[in-house]
């Protein structure tokens, strides 16, 4: 009987919540010898043994998941201070992830005894982050805790360069053979010059790789001077005893990447931002995806007209766009579908337009959700809302990472053409240059001047092909050239 009441108390002393995004683990401090205190229970049993149950706990605060591509998160700043008496549902830390700043709340009440990553530095996903404790007597073992969390990786740093230091011998290049037959690997120099200098090649141990005897090893053991400098570890005994750490830089050297071309004098290395780290990702992985381009020309005229008509009523170029590729979509459900595993396809019920943003140091896309099944103004009126949502990095994760289709425009910025990158997860991205005046010819050869856009959309040739890609853009054109259905 006791020990089932034991059992079901450190089950519960160590339940969490599984709300989204924040997470705690419990830790028990140990029972008291045989004292009752106030968090202490005992129950007699037939031995008059007493059982002491759990006493109160210190939650761990760990840096939570704020996205599916979130792999660490940078603390933007500590809302509370250390000491400070937290009540359930109150944010506690504000943290970067690849796309956003989020405040996170508190799902306990208790004090936050310990901070353990500071502002401005980053965590992974699920390290801890801070320590929170029930009552004011735990706040010293919650801060011991984080103390001890912290200490290891400065004495590791301090013994970490002694290793090689002991391990760097002085070469030892007359040494006697092993007792045992051994394969001797030595380079064709080495053993000329071996047997010009009448040297027993045997007796060396080779300073190359896998123990290979280089002509150094050889000149060294014939007591000369090397012919030429020898870009290596080995150094002479006296240079190894007087100056041990000396000989270990060169090792780090050789050790570094040397692929990397040297700085240009006078720049500056600028790391890359948590978002920019993202976009960075991101872009990479789209280079495993198979893709094609295909341009279109289209007709703007009306389009234009109809712009100017509904721009009083705040309704944007973007939000025009977005709603003819989403009608456009509508019909070519293909084009909307995705590819993740390489081996299949899904076709997405929502038709989810994701629009390119520049914001500072970096990129964003936030996402017009069944984008053609809102009405024009409700749409531009929504993405209002989400510019500035991203702007001041406030998006919520389903606002950037649920697209299903991307427009990237710079017709604002004058550019005439242009080639997008398809993201990852995604069946299509379309990229819409300016409007430019273009001589015309009509059927029966006369010249006129119209407006036209160039449209580039670059696929994932996996799941859409050029037929279905060229009958997307016929029909896109088709809606932007006749406007009329994008206010119904």
């Amino acid at each position: 009987m006791a020990s089932s009441f034991i059992s079901r108390a450190v089950v519960s002393s160590n339940t969490t919540t599984t709300t989204i995004p924040f997470s705690f683990s419990s830790s028990v401090s140990s029972p008291l010898p045989w004292r009752s205190s106030r968090s202490c229970t005992f129950f007699p049993t037939n031995s008059c043994r007493r059982i002491p149950v759990v006493q109160c706990k210190i939650r761990e605060i760990f840096m939570p998941a704020l996205s599916s591509t979130m792999t660490e998160g940078k603390i933007v700043s500590w809302i509370k201070s250390e000491g400070d008496v937290l009540s359930k549902g109150e944010s506690v830390v504000v943290v970067e992830s690849d796309k956003a700043d989020m405040d996170v709340e508190t799902f306990y009440d208790g004090i936050l005894a310990a901070i353990v990553v500071g502002e401005g530095e980053t965590a992974p996903v699920g390290a801890s982050i801070g320590l929170l404790a029930e009552t004011e007597e735990e706040v010293a073992e919650a801060k011991a805790k984080a103390a001890s969390k912290s200490q290891p990786s400065t004495p590791a740093a301090d013994v970490s360069p002694s290793p090689p230091v002991i391990s760097q011998p002085s070469p030892p290049p007359t040494k006697p053979a092993s007792d045992g037959p051994r394969k001797i690997v030595a380079t064709p120099q080495a053993k000329k010059l071996a047997k010009q200098h009448k040297v027993n090649i045997g007796s060396i141990t080779g300073s190359g790789p896998f123990g290979r005897i280089t002509p150094a090893d050889v000149e060294a053991a014939a007591g000369i001077a090397p012919s030429k400098p020898v870009v290596s570890n080995v150094a002479s005994p006296a240079a190894s005893e007087t100056a041990p750490v000396a000989a270990s830089t060169p090792s780090k050297a050789t050790a570094a990447p040397s692929n990397l071309p040297p700085p240009v004098p006078g720049s500056t290395t600028v790391p890359f931002t948590t978002m920019q780290a993202a976009v960075s990702k991101n872009m990479v992985e789209s280079l495993s995806v198979p893709t094609f381009r295909v341009g279109y020309p289209v007709s703007t005229d009306a389009l234009d007209a109809l712009y100017e008509k509904v721009k009083p009523k705040g309704v944007t170029m973007t939000a025009l766009l977005a709603k003819a590729a989403a009608m456009a979509l509508a019909q070519h459900p293909v084009v909307n579908a995705s590819c993740k595993d390489g081996k299949s396809f899904t076709y997405n019920d929502n038709i989810n337009i994701a629009v390119a943003v520049a914001i500072n140091g970096g990129l964003i896309t936030p996402v017009l959700q069944a984008a053609d099944k809102l009405d024009l103004y409700l749409l531009s009126q929504k993405w209002k809302e989400l510019v500035e949502k991203a702007r001041s990095k406030q998006l919520q994760p389903h606002e950037y990472n649920s697209g299903t289709f991307t427009l990237s425009n710079l017709g604002m910025f004058g550019v005439d053409r242009f080639d997008a990158i398809l993201p990852p997860g995604q069946g299509a991205i379309m990229a819409v240059g300016a409007s430019k005046p273009t001589v015309v010819t009509d059927a029966d050869g006369f010249f006129s001047v119209k407006s036209k856009m160039l449209v580039n959309v670059t696929a994932d040739h996996r799941i859409v092909y050029g037929a279905d890609l060229a009958a997307f853009l016929h029909t896109f054109a088709k809606i932007v050239e006749n406007p009329e259905c994008l206010t119904l």
